[in-house]
C-alpha cells in the first residue's frame, strides 16, 4: 500500500493485539500458517506469501499450500478453527458468525480489494455483446433449468444454437453473490451448467466452447482477455462493461462487491508467524491487488481497514447479509463510526 507507511501499521498491530513489535524474532516464529477459501481472492493471497517469503520478516516462515475450495467451505475451515486465515469473496453470513461464535473464534474482517463479477462468452461469439439483468435472471435463475436451453430463448436477436452454461459451485461466495444480485435470493439458481469451485476450469470451459457463456471474477477474465470476451452489463447506468474505473465509480452494478480476508484474532496474537505476514499484506495490499489484477480500495477505504485494527474491532460489518449494491466506504465507515478519527471519514 504506498500510500500507508510501515510504521503506521505496527502501530495498528501494537495496539490491537497487545504487542509492539513490527518483525518479530523468526526464532519466534510457529507453525505454518494455513489458509483456505474463495478462488477469487486466492491469487492475491499467493501473492502476498510469495512475496512475503523473500523480505527479512518472511525468510524463514511457513506456510501450508493454500486450499481453494469456495468461501464456503473456506468459512467451515475458519470457524472450526482449522485455518488462521479465511480467503472470502462475500462477508460472513449467520449461519457462519453463529458457528464462529460457538466455537469461540472471533477474527478481524478485512476488506482488501474489489471485483467485478464478469459474464463472459467465447471469443468466437458474435452475437452477444451486452446483456441485461432480466436476460441473466431469464437464464440462470431455478426457473429455467430444463427450459432455457438455447441462445435466443435469452434473447430474440441471438441465433437457435445451445447454450452451455458453466459458473462456480454452491460453495462458492461468487455462487451466491450473482445470484442474491441477478434473482434477489443466493440460492436460487439452475443447477444444470457445468460447475466447479475453481474459476481456472470454468475459463477454460468456455474458451473450449464457442456457444459458451459463464461468470467469475474480473482477474480470470483479464488473464484470458484474449480467448473471451466480456458482455456489458444493462444497469441502472445503461450497458457498462466490467473495468478498475467502472467498479471505483460505482456505475458497474449490481455486480461489483468487496472480497476480503478474515484473521483469526486470538491466533494473530499469539503467532508472530500469521502477525509478521498480515502486516505485510497490509502495508502492501494496493500493490498486490493490482498486479493480481483485481481492483484495489481507495486510499480512504485501506485507511478505514487499518483503522479497524487499530482500534481492534471484531466481527463482521454487514450483519451477516451480501451487500449487494451498497457502497463499501459506506459499510466500513459504520463499522467504526463511533471510534474513528474525522481524518478516516470519506
Amino acid at each position: 500500500m504506498g500510500f500507508a507507511s510501515k510504521r503506521a501499521v505496527s502501530v495498528v498491530f501494537g495496539l490491537a493485539v497487545g504487542f509492539t513489535a513490527v518483525v518479530t524474532p523468526l526464532e519466534a516464529l510457529s507453525e505454518s500458517v494455513r489458509i483456505s477459501g474463495s478462488s477469487t481472492v486466492a491469487p492475491i493471497t499467493e501473492l502476498a506469501v510469495k512475496e512475503f517469503l523473500v523480505t527479512r520478516a518472511g525468510k524463514k516462515a511457513k506456510f501450508e499450500p493454500i486450499v481453494i475450495n469456495g468461501t464456503g467451505a473456506g468459512f467451515r475451515d475458519f470457524c472450526s478453527g482449522k485455518t488462521s486465515i479465511s480467503n472470502a469473496s462475500r462477508p460472513i453470513n449467520n449461519k457462519e458468525l453463529k458457528a464462529c461464535s460457538e466455537a469461540k473464534i472471533s477474527f478481524y474482517e478485512l476488506p482488501i480489494g474489489f471485483d467485478a463479477l464478469t459474464v463472459v462468452v467465447n471469443s468466437a461469439n458474435t452475437w452477444a455483446k451486452d446483456i441485461s439483468l432480466v436476460e441473466l435472471k431469464r437464464l440462470w435463475s431455478r426457473d429455467a433449468q430444463g427450459k432455457v436451453e438455447r441462445w435466443n430463448q435469452v434473447n430474440l436477436d441471438w441465433p437457435a444454437k445451445p447454450i452451455n452454461l458453466f459458473g462456480p459451485g454452491k460453495d462458492s461466495g461468487t455462487f451466491e453473490y450473482f445470484n442474491k444480485a441477478i434473482t434477489g435470493d443466493s440460492e436460487n439458481s439452475r443447477s444444470d451448467y457445468g460447475s466447479s469451485e475453481n474459476d481456472n476450469i470454468i475459463a477454460k470451459n468456455i474458451i473450449a466452447d464457442p456457444n459458451a457463456m459463464g461468470y467469475f471474477g474480473f482477474s480470470y477474465f483479464k488473464a484470458n482477455q484474449s480467448k473471451l470476451r466480456a458482455l456489458a452489463i444493462e444497469g441502472p447506468r445503461g450497458n457498462v462493461i466490467p473495468s478498475m474505473k467502472n467498479v471505483q465509480n460505482e456505475s458497474y452494478q449490481p455486480l461489483s462487491r468487496p472480497m476480503f480476508i478474515y484473521v483469526n484474532s486470538r491466533q494473530l496474537g499469539s503467532d508472530a508467524n500469521l502477525r509478521n505476514f498480515v502486516n505485510f499484506f497490509l502495508n502492501n495490499a494496493d500493490g498486490l491487488v493490482k498486479k493480481e489484477g483485481s481492483i484495489p480500495l481507495s486510499r480512504s477505504q485501506y485507511l478505514i481497514v487499518e483503522n479497524k485494527l487499530l482500534r481492534n474491532v471484531l466481527g463482521s460489518s454487514f450483519a451477516g447479509d451480501i451487500p449487494v449494491g451498497t457502497r463499501l466506504g459506506e459499510l466500513l465507515n459504520r463499522s467504526i463510526d463511533g471510534i474513528k478519527r474525522p481524518d478516516f471519514r470519506n
